[in-house]
């Protein structure tokens, strides 16, 4: 019998936002996330890039998040986007990213999307591992791409893994 109930998916909402900004911080805090140096500071800031937040939750709480933001503003991109998934430090290894990556490319295939994309640090591995499960595939690497600027690794040129799921073509 399970402690607590399978994670569930969500679209977020503002009330959601302190928790989203916390696991957010975890994840610039640790160092093999994000090029970020903070969270933004409110949930407007956040939210108003984004097509769509989603949130992973248990009975207890909030335990991760996923966003999709366009790649670009011009037409012929509308269907691409690039996305972000985060888990709270502590609920790692219970389904959460997985729950969080279903919804996502659910999510993701009701707006219309036809590529996913994702940058992530070649040290990530469970992130990297979580994409290959559900068949993303790695379409280069930019070397020295970015300077970190704070964590562990604060000063050092870092490397990204592109990697992209096309969801379909749509006929339009």
């Amino acid at each position: 019998m399970s402690l607590s109930p399978r994670p569930q998916c969500r679209p977020a909402t503002s009330d959601d936002w302190p928790r989203i900004r916390d696991i957010y911080a975890a994840g610039i805090e640790a160092g093999d996330a994000t090029f970020e140096s903070a969270p933004p500071d409110s949930w407007e800031r956040f939210a108003a890039s984004k097509v769509f937040v989603i949130v992973c939750e248990d009975g207890l709480g909030v335990l991760g998040w996923a966003s999709a933001a366009r790649v670009s503003q011009r037409a012929v991109y509308r269907g691409v986007v690039e996305h972000s998934v985060y888990v709270d430090p502590g609920a790692a290894g219970r389904g959460v990213g997985s729950a969080l990556m279903a919804g996502l490319l659910d999510a993701a295939a009701r707006e219309g999307v036809w590529t996913v994309q994702a940058t992530v640090f070649p040290e990530n591995v469970a992130s990297l591992g979580l994409h290959r499960k559900f068949g993303f595939r790695e379409v280069g690497r930019r070397e020295r791409i970015a300077l970190m600027p704070r964590g562990p690794l604060a000063g050092t040129w870092r490397d990204t893994v592109l990697l992209e799921l096309r969801l379909g073509h749509r006929s339009e």
